[in-house]
């Protein structure tokens, strides 16, 4: 299953308690091609299918290829070289 670091969980929360934002709002990871690329976007409820994680306040929605991608990853966050700032997916038991 999927881990979350604690700056995840905060940063997460942090974008799903957005004024106007419904309480049981949260990140939907989702893809549309075999986890090429992962799609994210603040959902208000998760769709039928997907799995729901929760963590500290936190709320992530995942679609069934993105679960099953991520089920042996650690989401964390994370700077380039340029400065921007964004999420991070590292496998879990290698990550530092």
């Amino acid at each position: 299953m999927l881990m979350l670091t604690p700056t995840a969980i905060e940063v997460v929360r942090t974008i799903t308690s957005a004024e106007g934002t419904p309480d049981e709002a949260g990140l939907r990871i989702s893809t549309v091609d075999g986890a090429e690329t992962l799609q994210l976007e603040v959902a208000a409820i998760p769709a039928e299918q997907d799995q729901v994680l929760t963590a500290e306040g936190s709320r992530i929605f995942l679609d069934q290829e993105a679960a099953a991608f991520l089920d042996d990853k650690v989401l964390d966050t994370g700077t380039d070289a340029n400065g921007a700032g964004g999420f991070v997916i590292a496998l879990q038991g290698k990550y530092s």
